[in-house]
């Protein structure tokens, strides 16, 4: 049972997400009131969490001590992914809901098989009692399904605008026009953080403009994963695949009316104070009709702001695509947000403006693992490469250590701008880009072990 000062140590670190030295604190300093927390968290969910309970039990630790003792209980992503694919395909929705029982720390009650008509109906069976399942993109095959608690979501609405003015310098005043160029995953997580941006950040006088494609809801994303695995398996009917190229070549001809639809509004709010908001290929192809209709930076307000999510996701741009955005719609050097995390974090890095280094908040406790993700490396001062795992205090839904995929190198010295906290090098890769695939050694076991329960 976690004591009264454990308890406290989550308190005392998260109450930070407000504070303007959150990102201003020395690793060691905290490292004592870190595992402290680690070990609250633990003593909590180890009776909640069936899959944590396993590895619990599997490696011996009844406790946390030390950051050497939280290796491993950490899951990697993968657990997320670790239900059977038949499950979505076959709509088994009552197995589905035991497999997520499994790694959620609130009770997912049974659902029926045929209580629900599709995945969507699923995802919103379950928020109406409180758990929101988000899920990954899925472009490389399953889509993670990660749980989170409604006080989960009111805590993403109150750090990530906090991140955001931190490592922008843009003030949370409501003066901005906030231009969103890319579609966005219907799902409680995107939904959450948008509704925080829109209520820190956007003029109340107009409307933020939502990019005029259909929304990507978990059951568009399925039900194209599976007919493209029917087609690459020769399995799919003819009607299946006369709906599949049916719609996308709907959604194609949507994006593609989308750019000009967009580039138009922009034109016509060019002399308000704009952030923008999207991924690369959709901004790319916005900035050129921009600039194809004769505007460029000196149209546009000098003090405008923008955050770009993910990478290039497999897109064909020119090699100088970043700078040809930034010309186009005046966008200052520090006014260009950048943030490391990931589906399974529900905290941010925010990239500073002089280090150029993603820096962790006080309740957001790095663990440098070695390629197999089995053992930590050295955590003190100097710069260390290495997978990058996370333990997330804030996280209520589920448990909060992850093993990521991505290679790292981290720093436990002051920066350059001034912060403390550590700090991760802009020039993350993950594994299986390096590879071609990513072996995580406690990956087989916990596979095995939640596919085993449901």
């Amino acid at each position: 049972m976690a004591t009264t000062m454990e308890i406290g140590a989550i308190e005392r670190l998260t109450s930070l997400v407000e504070s303007p030295d959150r990102y201003d604190y020395a690793a060691a300093d905290l490292r004592e009131a870190q595992i402290a927390a680690m070990n609250a968290r633990f003593q909590d969910r180890v009776g909640k969490i069936k899959l944590l309970r396993h590895r619990a039990e599997e490696a011996g630790i009844t406790e946390i001590r030390s950051l050497e003792e939280a290796v491993p209980l950490l899951l990697p992503h993968t657990a997320y992914k670790s239900y059977p694919e038949s499950f979505l395909m076959e709509g088994k929705w009552d197995k589905l809901s035991k497999w997520l029982d499994s790694v959620s720390t609130h009770r997912v009650p049974a659902i029926a098989k045929d209580a629900v008509r599709d995945v969507d109906h699923w995802v919103e069976t379950l928020q109406a009692g409180g758990h929101n399942v988000s899920c990954s993109s899925g472009t490389t095959g399953k889509s993670a399904m990660l749980v989170a608690s409604n006080a989960d979501m009111e805590w993403c609405k109150r750090e990530a605008p906090q991140a955001y003015t931190w490592g922008s310098g843009v003030p949370l005043d409501r003066s901005r026009r906030i231009f969103g160029l890319a579609p966005v995953a219907s799902v409680p997580r995107n939904a959450a953080t948008g509704e925080a941006y829109v209520s820190t950040l956007q003029d109340p006088n107009s409307e933020r403009f939502n990019y005029p494609v259909p929304p990507i809801t978990v059951g568009s994303l399925t039900q194209m994963v599976v007919a493209r695995k029917k087609i690459a398996d020769g399995t799919i009917r003819p009607e299946e695949l006369a709906e599949f190229e049916r719609i996308s070549a709907e959604r194609a001809k949507a994006v593609e009316d989308a750019v000009g639809i967009t580039a138009e509004a922009l034109v016509a709010a060019r002399g308000d104070k704009l952030h923008l908001t999207g991924l690369w290929s959709g901004l790319y192809n916005v900035a050129k009709a921009v600039r194809d209709s004769g505007y460029s930076a000196k149209d546009f307000n000098p003090k405008n702001s923008i955050y770009v999510g993910g990478g290039l996701k497999r897109a064909n741009l020119p090699a100088d695509y970043r700078e040809f955005v930034y010309e186009t719609f005046n966008i200052q050097p520090e006014r260009n947000y950048q943030n490391y995390s990931m589906q399974e974090l529900h905290s941010g890095m925010p990239r500073c403006q002089k280090g150029g280094r993603y820096h962790l908040p006080a309740w957001l406790v790095p663990l440098i693992l070695d390629k197999s993700g089995d053992n930590l490396l050295p955590i003190a001062e100097g710069e260390y490469e290495g997978r990058a795992a996370f333990f997330d205090l804030s996280i209520d839904g589920r448990w909060g250590g992850v093993i990521s995929g991505d290679k790292v190198s981290i720093d436990f010295s002051p920066c350059a701008c001034g912060a403390k906290s550590p700090s991760i090098r802009d020039s993350i890769v993950r594994y299986a880009d390096l590879e071609g695939d990513d072996k995580i050694g406690c990956a087989g076991t916990v596979d095995a072990y939640v596919r085993g329960l449901s």
